[in-house]
């Protein structure tokens, strides 16, 4: 799995930067930029045995840095790094009592993007995100009921802290981009899909998988270092 996550990391990023170079008609950019970014996590975690959940909704933000490398036709190429706090986690929907249970659980996020744009370096553009991401458990939190009493369900993840605190998986995302004179702005959905599992999942343990999946809605703000 690690081997697959890593060739379709390098996969996203050579295409990024060198399939316009190999035609040989790029105009080539240096466009630097960083900035600022935030929004809305909606998360969940994948379980095998399932368990229902209702969807988790936390923060997301940090620093993103861009370089714009080349512009081959209308497509306008580069790469994109972010260092993010991420809420994640997970709310289990219990229908049989009135108990209730969620797991939050904060990640220091790194993704590494290729972003293909498409249309004006001055005005409005279309762009795409798409890349591997790493991911560091910082903490996790327990909520539930006073009374709570697990019965008649999957319950071998009460009490117990993730056994994995490294994270990886693909992320992708699209949106637009406002360039104007005094920065550029961009309203992004995102969407990851991890590929390790929180939980040990060999055959004598209790979950074959438990990994998180999330769907996010950003805005970022970016200034030009050079252009």
């Amino acid at each position: 799995m690690i081997k697959k996550f890593l060739k379709t990391g390098m996969v996203l990023t050579f295409a990024a930067v060198s399939l316009p170079a190999l035609a040989q008609i790029g105009e080539l950019r240096n466009n630097i930029a960083v900035g600022v970014n935030g929004g809305m996590n909606f998360s969940n975690v994948s379980f095998t045995p399932k368990i229902k959940q209702k969807t988790t909704n936390g923060m997301t933000g940090g620093l993103t840095v861009r370089y714009i490398s080349e512009k081959y036709f209308a497509m306008i190429c580069g790469l994109q790094m972010e260092l993010n706090y991420s809420q994640r986690g997970w709310t289990e929907l219990i229908e049989e009592n009135t108990d209730t249970y969620s797991r939050e659980m904060n990640y220091l996020e790194i993704p590494f993007l290729a972003h293909l744009a498409f249309g004006k370096e001055r005005g409005g553009q279309f762009f795409i995100n798409a890349g591997p991401q790493i991911g560091f458990l910082l903490n996790e939190k327990e909520k539930k009921s006073a009374d709570f009493s697990p019965i008649s369900r999957t319950s071998y993840q009460y009490g117990k802290m993730a056994d994995n605190k490294f994270d990886y998986g693909i992320v992708g995302g699209a949106g637009v981009e406002i360039r104007t004179g005094v920065g550029n702005f961009l309203v992004e959905g995102r969407y990851y899909y991890a590929l390790s599992d929180f939980y040990k999942t060999t055959k004598k343990d209790d979950f074959s998988r438990a990994a998180h999946s999330i769907l996010s809605a950003r805005i970022t703000y970016l200034f030009d270092l050079s252009k």
